[in-house]
């Protein structure tokens, strides 16, 4: 869906071309963006390709007619609006082309004059079309993002730019630390698109193996390679007409960079072993946790790629950058996780919540919930204590008789004897240690490794 801001996009279909050039004349004049095509299988095709805002429809034409490409258009975006053309009006045909969803009528010839009037008109409602339809999916949005909704001006601005960017085919790269809640804000983004009925395919890069890429996303064709026993459907055949996340987008090789811009750019894939094309209709949205700039410089993400994926790039703060939300957020997850327990927790004692807010959160939101899914596990009153928090928290001087720490510590010192504490509570599993700490596998190993541990 266009913004309505923009000129309304016409399509014109009519097998006279006189037709066709005369109207694409007066409504170019009038600053509207104008195709022409002469018959109703070429309409359909294009509308497949694109949206349009407006079409005029010629009702006789050979092959597929008026009435037909009407239903058929209404069927494929059903907010176009259409008005149909005839040399030969009637009371039947107009009140079966109403009734097929057309909004208005057009007898050839008419003059430019009448032309503009009806455009005009048909501009007009397909704008508050659009209009109830951005209220319709504001109201919508409101119960699926309690997470990215906050009180912090930043995050307010990322949901403007949500919805905003949510209705358009622009592609979406989003950037952050590890548990800022990338996936959720690309799953918001497909939600409030006129995609959301179709599928959300996401896509760990970091578990795509580079000798098995090709199959996963393209697919592939029985005995095209040795285990291949029967055809498989590749990933983008799977989010045709939905949404395809790329997470983690930072860490494909080169080789794998290329083959996924030859399929954003050509919107086609061909399976392994193939030998036809097969067009998808995929929205791409990208995340990753890395600065690609600097992976460029460093020439290990192409440049190419990076500016197909960031059309709207949208940056993600960490938690400890917007702190005035902590609470908000901390209120959502003990509601969330109350609908598990026999006996809810009312909320947060004032103490706990003061040892939260001092919490540098390397983890993020992630980090965050599992902290309050772990207090609300220990906790035997009604309300989150001090005494339910991970360990870490209680270094944090909790009245006047506490003595302070013996030694000041640096945040790595802190980290670093944290995770071994961590790590040792667990036996050294590092599933568990990762998901207590809150953060994923991969970042708890390389943790480990920089602390050698």
């Amino acid at each position: 869906m266009v913004e309505d801001q923009r000129p309304a996009k016409i399509l014109i279909v009519d097998d006279e071309k006189v037709i066709r050039d005369s109207f694409s004349r007066v409504l170019l004049k009038e600053g509207y963006a104008v195709e022409a095509v002469e018959s109703g299988r070429l309409a359909l095709e294009r509308v497949t390709e694109e949206s349009f805002d407006i079409a005029l429809l010629d009702l006789k034409m050979p092959g597929l007619d008026g009435m037909e490409t009407l239903r058929e258009l209404k069927e494929k975006d059903p907010d176009v609006v259409s008005v149909m053309i005839t040399g030969y009006p009637t009371i039947e045909n107009a009140v079966a082309a109403v009734k097929l969803g057309a909004y208005d009528y057009l007898t050839k010839p008419c003059s430019p004059d009448d032309l503009r009037l009806v455009v005009a008109r048909a501009a007009e409602r397909r704008k508050l079309i659009f209009e109830n339809e951005q209220l319709r999916r504001r109201r919508e949005g409101r119960g699926i993002s309690e997470l990215i909704i906050g009180k912090s001006k930043v995050m307010q601005r990322i949901m403007e730019i949500i919805y905003k960017v949510a209705p358009t085919e622009s592609t979406v790269l989003i950037t952050g630390e590890s548990g800022t809640g990338k996936e959720l804000v690309a799953q918001t983004i497909h939600q409030l698109s006129p995609r959301k009925e179709k599928e959300f395919v996401p896509v760990d890069c970091n578990a795509l193996v580079e000798s098995l890429l090709e199959s996963e996303l393209f697919g592939h064709v029985k005995g095209s390679f040795t285990g291949a026993v029967s055809t498989k459907h590749g990933l983008f055949e799977l989010a045709n007409g939905g949404t395809f996340f790329f997470d983690e987008v930072g860490n494909l090789t080169l080789n794998t960079q290329a083959k996924l811009l030859r399929a954003i750019q050509e919107r086609e894939v061909k399976p392994v072993g193939g030998s036809q094309r097969i067009r998808v209709d995929v929205r791409i949205i990208a995340a990753t946790n890395q600065n690609l700039m600097e992976a460029i410089a460093k020439r290990t993400f192409r440049e190419d790629l990076f500016y197909r994926l960031s059309v709207v790039p949208i940056h993600l703060p960490p938690l400890r950058e917007r702190k005035e939300d902590l609470p908000l957020l901390v209120q959502h997850f003990i509601q969330r996780y109350n609908r598990k327990r026999k006996k809810p927790i009312e909320g947060i004692s004032p103490a706990a919540m003061e040892l939260l807010m001092k919490h540098h959160w390397p983890g993020n939101v992630r980090e965050l919930e599992n902290t309050i899914e772990r207090a609300m596990i220990l906790e035997e009153r009604e309300m989150i204590t001090p005494k339910s928090l991970p360990w870490l928290f209680l270094t944090e001087p909790m009245e006047k008789s506490t003595p302070l720490p013996k030694k000041l510590m640096s945040l790595e010192d802190m980290e670093k004897e944290h995770i071994a504490h961590v790590l040792k509570e667990t036996g050294g599993h590092k599933s568990r240690a990762a998901k207590i700490l809150g953060i994923d596998r991969k970042t708890l190993y390389q943790k480990v490794q920089k602390y050698q541990l």
